[in-house]
């Protein structure tokens, strides 16, 4: 093994929150920062000669090979888990920029109870009330501790929105930077039908630029062009911020930091309550050690909660025992959609990732919950995003029950642009039963155990999805929907059909080092210059998308390591 010259910074992972925690600290400090990234390097003309469905949607270029790493997979502690063989319920991104080069750009802020959801529902509905099994609790901040940070944000990215037209927002320090996108056709008969039956449509924040946009540190980004290649597709003009074209452009300018591809990161190496550095293999099989006086995770989710659990950094949580904290609280998104079938055109073809209007009015805690049988809610929201000629093609109403035949070829063409869908997308409790382990009989080609998930829905999300199903029918009889087709209610989690690539936990913050592997400050309670950063710290999962939160947080945590760390070193909880 091979040891590098010692690094002030190393960074493992160079996605949305790696390479921001990059940017922030070099322009703010004289540290010499390395950022190690496992996937390819991204030229910046990476999307400029267009985009192949078939390449990007269908074969996912952008995403992490399973034939080199996968994760394995079961309901319950006492089921054999299995590899899987194919990203299908999410997608983990690869390559610098990660996930944040393949997103849609939807970027709300959670709900303020979000934060402190375990104190709100138990002064609510009292703490029976709670599933049995849940293991839901407080972030350790508040709403108010994260504003600033979701205004610079907002601010960097250039998220275009209007503020006042969701009753349930937070307070606002500041407006949108730029105003809200042009509504789509869909969205457009939503906003009439929810306001028709009372509910607070408002268009989605967006990543996504409504017009030209310079953001604080001179990054200049041209306007959204509704071509409808967003989710799984990198931008071809920009208009979508990522990590390559609204931070590496900085990054490249700043001469004490410095990025490495193809460096897969295997252990962070401590001793006696300190790190000391990072082990990684390059692409020839090289082992090098570099020496480094602060360690920062921030690769994806459940990468994130692996490289603990392969490094012993922290209790593993032992789902039997309730004891340790690596590992627990792994929550995804229980979704579910109305397909809607109309009479008339309605242009699908253009659109964007986030170019959606959505109600909170059934999210949250923002209705009563005493007469039902769950807790919590779901965000419901009318998306055009761009229908494209493969995955949108054929999409039937139930009273067609095959797909192939004349019959269907000719109905599926007639209906490709009068077919829409209404999005609901659920919060997920946290539960005692759903968490992360290495995998003691699977391993990945280095010989490392892969990470095992342990995942099932419980009664909350399924009466919980079941309920936004019947809402979301009557948004879309309203409407003018001709036909509607209603999911299927939720039965077991299922790792074949996509639901979001939102995956939380495995590395969760908390106001104490009983229940967390992180404190508010996303600073590991027992290894004070380890910070692990990323969605991995959500003790559970809200509706909204989590990218503005969890740069927020990146952002709030860079701030105390410039502010605090760096003068006195050490627990700043």
């Amino acid at each position: 093994m091979t040891t590098l010259p010692r690094t002030d910074v190393v960074i493992v992972g160079g996605g949305w929150s790696g390479l921001l925690m990059a940017k922030e600290l070099g322009a703010r400090t004289s540290l010499a920062i390395t950022v190690l990234e496992r996937g390819a390097p991204r030229p910046a003309n990476s999307y400029s000669e267009g985009m192949d469905e078939l390449d990007y949607a269908i074969r996912f270029r952008l995403m992490q090979d399973v034939s080199k790493e996968t994760f394995t997979f079961r309901h319950t502690a006492k089921d054999r888990a299995l590899p899987i063989r194919q990203f299908a319920s999410f997608f983990p991104g690869d390559g610098v920029g990660g996930a944040g080069e393949h997103w849609n750009g939807e970027t709300p802020r959670f709900l303020p109870d979000v934060f402190d959801i375990h104190t709100r529902t138990v002064e609510r509905y009292g703490a029976k009330r709670l599933p049995q099994n849940h293991s839901v609790q407080d972030w350790g901040i508040s709403y108010n501790d994260v504003e600033p940070w979701y205004t610079k944000v907002e601010q960097l990215l250039g998220i275009s929105g209007k503020g006042g037209l969701n009753p349930y927002e937070g307070a606002r320090s500041a407006e949108f930077p730029t105003p809200p996108l042009r509504p789509g056709y869909v969205p457009s008969l939503f906003t009439a039908a929810a306001e028709g039956m009372g509910y607070g449509p408002y268009p989605m924040p967006s990543a996504n630029l409504s017009q030209t946009y310079r953001n604080p540190d001179g990054i200049v980004r041209p306007a959204c062009l509704y071509c409808g290649y967003c989710e799984r597709f990198g931008c071809m003009v920009g208009a979508k911020a990522q990590p390559t074209n609204t931070l590496l452009p900085v990054i490249a300018r700043q001469k004490s930091v410095s990025l490495t591809t193809g460096a897969h990161v295997r252990r962070i190496v401590h001793k006696d309550g300190r790190a000391t550095g990072v082990t990684w293999v390059d692409a020839e099989g090289q082992e090098f050690f570099q020496p480094a006086d602060l360690v920062i995770a921030a690769s994806w989710t459940l990468n994130n909660a692996r490289l603990l659990l392969l490094s012993g950094a922290g209790v593993p949580y032992n789902s039997v025992t309730g004891k340790g904290q690596v590992g627990r609280n792994l929550t995804h998104q229980p979704t579910g959609g109305i397909t809607m079938f109309f009479d008339q055109p309605l242009n699908q073809f253009m659109g964007s990732g986030a170019n959606s209007v959505a109600i909170n009015n059934l999210d949250g805690d923002n209705f009563d919950h005493d007469p039902l049988t769950f807790l919590r809610g779901a965000q419901i929201s009318a998306p055009a995003f761009g229908h494209r000629p493969i995955a949108n093609f054929g999409v039937l109403p139930p009273r067609f029950p095959t797909a192939w035949g004349a019959e269907w070829k000719k109905a599926s063409i007639r209906l490709y642009d009068r077919t829409a869908h209404l999005a609901a997308a659920g919060e997920h409790l946290a539960y005692k039963t759903n968490f992360m382990d290495l995998d003691a009989v699977y391993r990945d080609k280095f010989g490392d155990p892969l990470l095992r998930l342990t995942l099932d829905w419980n009664d909350n999300e399924r009466n919980m999805m079941k309920f936004m199903s019947v809402e979301a029918a009557e948004l879309a009889r309203a409407m003018g929907a001709r036909e509607v087709g209603i999911p299927q209610p939720l039965g077991h989690y299922d790792v074949t059909s996509y639901k979001t690539s939102h995956v939380q936990g495995g590395a969760i913050m908390g106001a104490g080092p009983a229940t967390s592997v992180v404190n508010p400050w996303l600073q590991h309670w027992q290894i004070p210059n380890l910070f692990v950063i990323g969605a991995s710290a959500f003790p559970q999962n809200a509706s909204g998308n989590p990218t503005l939160t969890l740069l927020a947080l990146t952002l709030r945590t860079a701030n105390a390591i410039v502010e605090r760390y760096q003068t006195s070193p050490g627990a700043l909880a």
